[in-house]
C-alpha cells in the first residue's frame, strides 16, 4: 500500500494550496489522491491554470529527511492532532514535531513577550512558568530570545511546547539550539515549515497563530506597541481565547504593548493565581474533534452565472465569506465551492478572520 503522506504532502506543498483549501479538498474527495486528479479541472472552472502540484520525489526525500531527524508528521485528521488548534479555520494542514503529544491533553498557557526583554521581565516570567507547571499548566512559547526563553527555562521539569517559525532541523536563534532540543527531549517541538527551512520573517505570524491556537489563554509580559507579542494576543482573541497582560511602568517602553492590551480589553494579571483564575475550565478533550477521517462530500455543480455573480462581488479588499454568502444569496457550499475554484486557479488570496480578496 502506497504512503499516503506523499499525497497529503504533495498538496500540502503545493503553492496554491493553504490549510483551508487542504481541508476543502479533503473533505469534498475523501483522499488527497482524489483531490490531486480533480485539481486540473477545479482550476479551468475558475478561470486558471492547474497548480503546479509538489513533485513526488521531492516530498519523499522530505520525509525521509523528517525520519532521519527523529520526528514525525502530524496531520490535520489524525487523531492526536491537538483539539484546541483544529478549532482554527486555518490550523497547519501538518506540522513536524519531536516529543510527546500527551501534552496536548492538558491545560496550557501562551507566554510570550520582548526578544530584549529586561532581567526583570525574565525572572518574573520564568517565576510563572514555574508555579503555573506545578499546577499541571503546559507552558507555550516560541523559543526566542528573552521572555520566550525564560518561559521554556522555566517549564521544562513540568511541561513546555516550543513552536518555531523555520524547520524542525534549524534553530534560531543559534544559540538556543541547545533550549530546542531540551524542549524536544523534555516537552514537544513543533515546526509547520519543512524540514531546512530558514525562520523568515513571513513565516513568524504564522507560527504565533500556532502558538495562540495551542493555548486556552495568551500572557503577554512584556512587549513594545508594534511586537510580534501583539499579533498573537491579537490572534488569541480571534479565536475566542483568554487574552492576559502583566502592566509595566509607562517610564518602561517595553511595557507600553501591554498597558495598551490592558486599555483594550486584556485582562491584568500579576501572578500564576491571577491567570489561573482567569483561563476557562476548557478540557481540551472536550472541544470538537478534528476532521477525521475526511468523507466524501457531493453536491450540485454551480454554473455559470452563480461564478459570475459571486466573483462581480470580489475586488482587492478583503471581504468576509459570510458577506459573500449574503449578498450573493448562493447557499454556503456552492460559495465555498467557487472560491475553492477561485484560489486554485489562483485568482484570490485568503486573509484572517476568513476574509478573501481578488488578485489583480
Amino acid at each position: 500500500m502506497a504512503d499516503s503522506r506523499v499525497a497529503r504532502l504533495r498538496l500540502i506543498r503545493t503553492p496554491t494550496i493553504g490549510p483551508v483549501t487542504y481541508r476543502q479538498l479533503l473533505a469534498r474527495f475523501g483522499s488527497a489522491e482524489r483531490a490531486i486528479e480533480a485539481l486540473p479541472d477545479l482550476a479551468a472552472r475558475g478561470g486558471g491554470k492547474a497548480p503546479r502540484i509538489a513533485d513526488a520525489a521531492a516530498v519523499e526525500r522530505e520525509i525521509a529527511r523528517v525520519e532521519t531527524l527523529g520526528a514525525r508528521y502530524l496531520f490535520v485528521d489524525d487523531m492526536d492532532y491537538p483539539p484546541l488548534l483544529a478549532e482554527l479555520d486555518n490550523a497547519p494542514a501538518v506540522m513536524t514535531i519531536r516529543g510527546d503529544t500527551g501534552l496536548f491533553a492538558r491545560t496550557s498557557v501562551a507566554m510570550v513577550g520582548a526578544r530584549n526583554a529586561s532581567a526583570a521581565a525574565c525572572r518574573f516570567a520564568r517565576g510563572l512558568a514555574v508555579e503555573l507547571g506545578r499546577e499541571g499548566v503546559v507552558i507555550v512559547s516560541g523559543l526566542a530570545r528573552g521572555l520566550d526563553t525564560a518561559a521554556h527555562l522555566g517549564s521544562l521539569a513540568t511541561g513546555t511546547i516550543g513552536v518555531i517559525a523555520s524547520g524542525i532541523d534549524i534553530a534560531f536563534p543559534p544559540e538556543n539550539r541547545a533550549l530546542q532540543d531540551q524542549v524536544a527531549e523534555q516537552g514537544l517541538l513543533i515546526a509547520e515549515q519543512p524540514p531546512g527551512s530558514e525562520p523568515l520573517a513571513r513565516n513568524f505570524p504564522h507560527r504565533n497563530r500556532v502558538i495562540a491556537g495551542l493555548a486556552t489563554g495568551t500572557v503577554v509580559v512584556e512587549a513594545a506597541p508594534r511586537s510580534g507579542s501583539l499579533i498573537t494576543a491579537r490572534l488569541a482573541a480571534e479565536a475566542g481565547r483568554d487574552v492576559m497582560a502583566v502592566p509595566g511602568s509607562p517610564l518602561e517602553p517595553r511595557a507600553q504593548g501591554c498597558n495598551l492590551l490592558i486599555r483594550e480589553g486584556a485582562t491584568l494579571v500579576q501572578s500564576a493565581a491571577d491567570i489561573l483564575e482567569t483561563i476557562r475550565p476548557i478540557d481540551p478533550r472536550m472541544v470538537r474533534a478534528p476532521v477525521s477521517p475526511f468523507e466524501e462530500r457531493s453536491g450540485g455543480e454551480p454554473g455559470d452565472a452563480e461564478r459570475r455573480a459571486l466573483t462581480g462581488l470580489l475586488g482587492p479588499v478583503p471581504v468576509a465569506i459570510d458577506e459573500l454568502i449574503r449578498q450573493s444569496g448562493l447557499p454556503p457550499a456552492t460559495v465555498a465551492l467557487i472560491l475553492l475554484e477561485l484560489e486554485l486557479a489562483g485568482r484570490i488570496e485568503r486573509h484572517a478572520g476568513g476574509r478573501v480578496s481578488l488578485i489583480q
